[in-house]
């Protein structure tokens, strides 16, 4: 799980910066866009690296899920009893909605792929640029999909935070209170970083920064 973990993060890492090209203008994104496309040719098919790249992100987000119901199904049948004494002490609020977090951004990943990738929900309308997709989707007139997509962002953030954590922790990065410390800074400055990045489009449309 920890390393599935990892191969997410270095995708959304290079997603978000690809994002925040739409702060060059139209023609800097769009171009992007294509060129995606583009590498590897013609050692690769015309779109074959995003192909590629979609199906180790496939199994790895098939990895990372069944490891988490097994982690939680291994959690459930410790304990036969619940515990009459609360754990809140050293519980974050990043830790405690990691499993609902997930599934929402299972979800929001979903719309996502609907939204941006097979065009199947247009809230702004058919665009052949992916600038105007993009600026279309988030304007005024779609305020509704900028929340979901803030919303989306913050329970990213979340388990970013724990996740960077708990990954740190189980790859034996967390042995002495000096390491421990590390690995929880980076947790919050990835989360913050990514979340933060990704959050900055939705939000430079839906105020007319972007247009």
């Amino acid at each position: 799980m920890a390393l599935t973990g990892l191969v997410f993060l270095g995708y959304v890492l290079l997603h978000m910066y690809g994002n925040l090209k739409i702060f060059a203008g139209q023609e800097a994104f769009d171009d992007y866009a294509h060129h995606l496309r583009t590498i590897g040719e013609p050692f690769l098919p015309y779109a074959g690296l995003i192909w590629i790249i979609r199906l180790v992100l496939l199994v790895s987000l098939v990895v990372h899920v069944t490891c988490a119901l097994a982690l939680w199904r291994r959690a459930r049948g410790a304990r036969s009893q619940r515990y009459t004494v609360r754990r809140t002490l050293q519980a974050t609020w990043s830790s405690k909605t990691m499993r609902w977090g997930g599934l929402f951004l299972l979800l929001f990943v979903i719309f996502h792929l609907l939204h941006l990738t097979t065009h199947t929900i247009n809230p702004g309308g058919p665009q052949d640029s992916p600038y105007e997709r993009v600026v279309t989707s988030f304007s005024p007139e779609n305020w509704w999909v900028a929340v979901f997509y803030l919303l989306a962002m913050g329970a990213l953030g979340m388990h970013l935070r724990h996740g960077t954590w708990s990954s740190a922790q189980t790859l034996g990065l967390t042995n002495s209170p000096a390491a421990a410390r590390v690995a929880n800074l980076a947790g919050y400055t990835l989360a913050i970083l990514i979340a933060g990045g990704f959050a900055l489009v939705p939000l430079a449309c839906l105020t007319g920064i972007v247009d």
